[in-house]
């Protein structure tokens, strides 16, 4: 999926878990020159000091009509990558997001997160 010039950003795996929920693991890349800063578009709204996640990506089922948001724990803090605050040029950041699943049936859902194309993957498990 790509962003901003120069980043890129690859799902490596959208895994659903014997817990009804559903993990997407990948990376984020600088492929520009320059160092990349605009992370703040990426969170959600967050109760935490740094402020900075993947906590604005979701997940939509186009089949059962629904959106799914990312998991937040007892004290509201996401369940996904936090403390991102620049990537420099050439280097990758691993990222992970945990959502509620979609039902058994679904095998497909389209994920997004803000400033990037969204794109349809495949679920596994």
């Amino acid at each position: 999926m790509n962003g901003d010039p120069g980043i890129v950003l690859t799902v490596n795996s959208v895994v659903r878990d014997a817990g009804g929920f559903l993990t997407v693991n990948g990376q984020i890349k600088n492929g520009g020159t320059g160092v990349f800063t605009k992370v703040t578009a990426w969170r959600g709204v967050e109760k935490d000091a740094s402020g900075t996640s993947v906590a604005g990506a979701t997940l939509v089922d186009k089949a059962g009509k629904k959106r799914y948001y990312v998991l937040r724990d007892t004290e509201a803090r996401c369940l996904c990558t936090t403390g991102i605050t620049r990537i420099e040029p050439g280097s990758s950041i691993p990222f992970f997001a945990q959502f509620p699943a979609p039902p058994a049936s679904t095998t497909e859902v389209e994920f997004s997160l803000p400033t990037f194309a969204s794109a349809t993957v495949k679920i596994s498990g």
